[in-house]
């Protein structure tokens, strides 16, 4: 009885023994190589891309125009890094804009009557609220459409995008 007792507990032993052998074996080895993401991007024929978080197509784009003549204005530097209305952190360099009802996420086309100039942003906060302002605009999309640089304010056409 003693035997049988020392064989279980030897085969025990040694099963224990292979097994933790073999987990070792089996772990990674403490430098293993880095993952590089690929960053080229796949680019769809007949897109031009904006400078924008959009992409605006020339052919095939729905607009439906949603107000003329309106006024557009520009967020101040000091919202930078507070919360819009849809819970995003507010960043004056990105593509972004503020309106009293359009939806969250429209994309909305703001084109500059003065030039002709315009650019794609999506709604992402609620306002302007002063009267007269139908839309403001982020920093850097009002700067790339505006005719003069000190400016504050200016007439715009606002469409928003069909997808």
């Amino acid at each position: 009885m003693r035997n049988k007792k020392n064989i279980l507990f030897a085969t025990i032993a040694l099963t224990l023994l292979s097994g933790f052998t073999y987990v070792i074996s089996q772990t990674k080895p403490a430098t293993e190589p880095k993952i590089i993401q690929d960053t080229v991007k796949n680019v769809k024929p007949n897109i031009i891309a904006l400078p924008t978080d959009s992409v605006f197509t020339d052919k095939g784009l729905k607009l439906k125009t949603y107000k003329k003549n309106a006024h557009a204005s520009y967020y101040s530097d000091k919202f930078n890094g507070r919360k819009t209305a849809n819970g995003s952190r507010f960043n004056n360099s990105k593509y972004t804009a503020a309106h009293k009802k359009l939806p969250f996420g429209t994309r909305v086309k703001v084109t500059n009557e003065a030039n002709g100039k315009f650019v794609i942003v999506k709604i992402t906060d609620r306002g302007p609220f002063v009267k007269t302002r139908e839309i403001d605009l982020s920093k850097r999309a009002f700067m790339e459409i505006t005719k003069h640089k000190g400016a504050g304010a200016m007439k715009v056409t606002i469409e928003t995008i069909i997808e």
